[in-house]
């Protein structure tokens, strides 16, 4: 029997409508790691999320740990333990911080990992902001606060799509030390990221894709020794 907490992707295709997107990954996370999925923008790095989170069609096989994800529904995914943060930061505007957190939290858990203070305290300027409405905040600010919702929920595994995005290098660095907080507390994080830098510092392993595919798989220090796949998959 394996982990219940490990992901494991075989042979997967996805598709939006007649579209084929992705074209026979395999890749796996591993209960308390952290994996970084790099690749320019239209390798198919954030339709490989949505698909283990089951927002797009797919065949082949998503497993975590013995339980089959393809065919069930995303809010069925969540409660199974994993959780994701997508690109567009999606809060609810109109509610003020705090409440957006008490959306995220798992109602029914009664010895959650995480609580507001620990969203509070890893994000002061949060909790400088608890009462105001989250539609105002800033995007640095809106992207802590998907990340903190996301883990109210307690999910054993956190897919994060492009947390860094658009963000100032002082926040960047902020999510940097969060993530390595999520790995020291058990949580595994799937990061898909363009920032190089970043991915290599905090990452075990990373996958790199291109048009749909696995190109590359191997630890931080044998994809910066292996100039032929920065260049043809990652450089612009």
């Amino acid at each position: 029997m394996s982990d219940p907490r490990t992901l494991k992707l075989d042979n997967v295709h996805a598709f939006y409508g007649k579209s084929h997107v992705l074209h026979g990954v395999s890749m796996q996370v591993n209960p308390g790691e952290i994996v970084s999925l790099l690749g320019r923008n239209g390798a198919g790095r954030s339709t490989m999320v949505k698909t283990i989170m089951g927002q797009v069609d797919a065949k082949g096989s998503v497993l975590w740990g013995d339980r089959e994800l393809v065919g069930r529904e995303a809010y069925e995914i969540a409660h199974l333990g994993i959780g994701y943060v997508p690109e567009n930061r999606d809060i609810f505007p109109k509610l003020t911080v705090h409440q957006n957190l008490m959306l995220g939290e798992k109602t029914k858990n009664k010895s959650p990992r995480w609580s507001f203070d620990d969203m509070y305290r890893m994000f002061p300027r949060l909790k400088e902001r608890q009462h105001t409405e989250a539609g105002v905040l800033s995007g640095g600010e809106q992207q802590m606060l998907t990340l903190c919702r996301t883990l109210m929920g307690d999910p054993d595994l956190i897919m994060i799509d492009e947390p860094t995005e658009g963000l100032a290098p002082k926040i960047v660095e902020l999510v940097a030390e969060y993530l390595k907080e999520l790995k020291n507390r058990g949580i595994a994080v799937l990061l898909v990221e363009q920032k190089l830098a970043i991915a290599l510092e905090i990452s075990e392993r990373c996958y790199v894709m291109g048009h749909g595919r696995i190109v590359f798989e191997g630890s931080p220090a044998d994809l910066r020794a292996n100039a032929y796949i920065r260049k043809e998959w990652l450089e612009v």
